[in-house]
């Protein structure tokens, strides 16, 4: 069976989702410069994607924003 992977542009879901547990797999970089975060799909990150954008999900101040900075990290390392 295939994994099946999700991009998520959006720093916020992605810090979100970071701070929950899900990993990051990579970031890509398309044509424009613009940055992906790459995670494994499945029912438990879509679950979490809906919470958020719901604006019920619930995670610990302090993991969400190292994720931020970890996220950002990331992002200016690979230029």
């Amino acid at each position: 069976m295939e994994q099946q992977n999700l991009q998520i542009r959006d720093l916020g879901l992605a810090a979100a989702i970071v701070s929950l547990g899900f990993e990051v797999l990579e970031t890509r970089r398309d044509m424009n410069s613009r940055i992906y975060f790459v995670f494994v799909d499945s029912p438990e990150l879509q679950e979490a994607i809906k919470e958020y954008w719901a604006n019920t999900l619930n995670v610990k101040a302090r993991y969400y924003f190292d994720a931020i900075k970890m996220l950002k990290t990331r992002i200016y390392s690979e230029r």
